[in-house]
């Protein structure tokens, strides 16, 4: 173990990889480690001058870019904790998510509604040109980072990870290359890009970052820094496999040794695809949460023994499937999952505005219901909140929107439970289509019966042209929902936008 503080990772791979070497390509810069750090040096001096220091949060609302990098790397040397949140918020849930995490500075742009009186700002885009470029006074952030969830739910919360800000430069993250390229692909305010993108700098990779997703580009930029690794969001795979097969085919992408996918649920026909195209041992999927509680991990290979899992569990965590009773889950059983961190209850994370779901024993779970097979390996459902409950019988909407992806005019879909005076609820389908085209509700609705039993077929649609998941493969389904069921209570008959396949007679109830 070879630990180095954050606050001095730019000066130490500068001495190992060069003053010179790539640290980052942002665009058409490409930024130094030497450069970096002076460029950080300067930011944290900026933000030491509105009376910041160790242990104070900062939270900042930057988009993906050299001003994000500068921002995180200054406030480690400051001893801060960073609670980077998306700079794309409305007014009063920017307010809420000021409000939960109480920060010492806001940096960035936007009042927020509702913020707490009296909070300090740092405008975006000050530049701190003429501080000094040289080290502070070093001193360790004892809590890395503070990632700000629960926008879904209207109830922001702010996981403040007990991590202090040291890096161990002998285990690179998930096989990072040291001294190799990665490819950013994601919003950074997101916890999987924030970490792998700050932790492939610590390990002393160049990380090529992208201001926002874009499937053909990213191809671009992997054949021409020859990028090694990455890692993706299920959406992000399917808008790179929806592309013309001769426009995948024009970039050579033979650089890369692993791909990683997190953060949502891969659809089977999806990952086979990739695992034709790059090979199994190329593929990894890691499953677990940004509280730290656990985590699971597979490779391809694995992945084609039990096609859907999302693996076992990684040293250092258990896993257990509880049933609604409490009891322990027999193989392939449903049940809730819960995680045990080898630190032990309460030592890897806590909330800011909300309470975990911790049992008394110390187990915890993040809301996710799967089961376990017989070799251990671990299988996901859905999140317990969107369960829909038709006639008794469970149908987890990630299921249906894997299928209707399947369709080659279906570019993402979410799936919601709304009322049904026969069932309690009917399954309702929102569908994204690809660019101009449109296929008929009953068509969709015969695709999906090859794929599913017919109860989990959805019995109304509708379509937008708007995109249903960010660039993190994040869905506010419950939002969504709500937005719907609003529409419902006040409406004397369905929108004119949803087609409703259910007997005159149901529908009509």
């Amino acid at each position: 173990m070879n630990l180095v503080p954050m606050n001095a990772i730019l000066r130490h791979n500068a001495a190992v990889f060069g003053p010179d070497a790539a640290a980052l390509i942002d665009g058409d810069a490409v930024i130094s480690w030497s450069q970096l750090e002076v460029a950080a040096n300067r930011r944290a001096r900026l933000i030491q001058a509105q009376g910041i220091g160790p242990g104070d949060v900062v939270t900042f609302n930057l988009p993906n870019g050299l001003e994000f990098f500068e921002t995180t790397f200054a406030l480690w040397k400051l001893g801060a904790t960073p609670n980077p949140i998306s700079p794309k918020l409305p007014a009063r849930e920017l307010g809420a998510m000021l409000e939960a995490a109480r920060p010492t500075l806001f940096i960035g742009d936007g009042e927020g509604e509702g913020a707490p009186a009296g909070l300090r700002r740092l405008p975006r885009g000050v530049d701190p040109v003429g501080l000094s470029g040289q080290p502070l006074e070093e001193v360790v952030s004892q809590q890395w980072k503070a990632i700000t969830s629960g926008g879904s739910t209207g109830r922001p919360k702010v996981i403040v990870d007990h991590r202090r800000a040291v890096f161990d430069v002998d285990t690179p993250t998930l096989g990072q290359p040291a001294g190799g390229v990665i490819l950013n692909p994601g919003p950074l305010y997101h916890n999987a890009p924030f970490v792998v993108a700050h932790e492939a700098l610590c390990a002393g990779a160049a990380v090529v970052n992208m201001d926002r997703f874009d499937a053909e580009r990213a191809l671009a930029l992997i054949e021409a820094y020859r990028v090694q690794w990455v890692n993706f969001v299920p959406t992000m795979m399917a808008r790179i496999w929806r592309l013309p097969e001769a426009v995948r085919a024009r970039y050579d992408v033979s650089s890369l040794q692993t791909v990683w996918h997190m953060a949502s649920a891969m659809p089977v026909w999806l990952k086979e695809a990739w695992i034709d195209w790059l090979g199994a041992e190329t593929i990894w999927e890691l499953y677990g949460g940004t509280e730290r509680l656990g985590s699971t991990v597979i490779r391809g290979d694995d992945w084609l023994m039990h096609k859907g899992s999302v693996g076992r569990p990684t040293p250092g965590c258990q896993v257990q499937v509880v049933g609604a009773e409490g009891q322990p889950c027999a193989p392939r059983e449903i049940g809730e999952i819960f995680f045990l961190p080898r630190e032990g209850a309460g030592a890897t994370y806590h909330y800011l505005g909300a309470d975990s779901k911790r049992r008394s024993d110390g187990w915890e779970s993040l809301g996710d219901i799967g089961w376990l097979d017989e070799d251990g390996f671990l299988y996901l459902a859905d999140r317990r909140a969107d369960l829909i409950l038709r006639g008794g019988a469970n149908i987890y909407p990630a299921e249906v929107e894997s299928a209707l992806d399947e369709h080659p005019d279906v570019a993402s879909s979410i799936v919601v439970g709304l009322p049904d005076e026969d069932f309690g609820q009917r399954v309702h389908a929102i569908v994204q289509w690809q660019p101009g085209v449109a296929t008929p509700a009953a068509a969709l609705q015969t695709f999906l019966l090859a794929r599913l039993s017919r109860n989990k077929v959805p019995e109304s649609f509708e379509w937008t042209t708007e995109d249903l998941r960010d660039d993190a493969g994040k869905a506010r389904r419950g939002a969504l929902r709500e937005a719907r069921l609003t529409l419902l209570q006040t409406a004397d008959c369905a929108p004119d936008w949803v087609v409703d396949l259910r007997t005159p007679a149901r529908a009509k109830a």
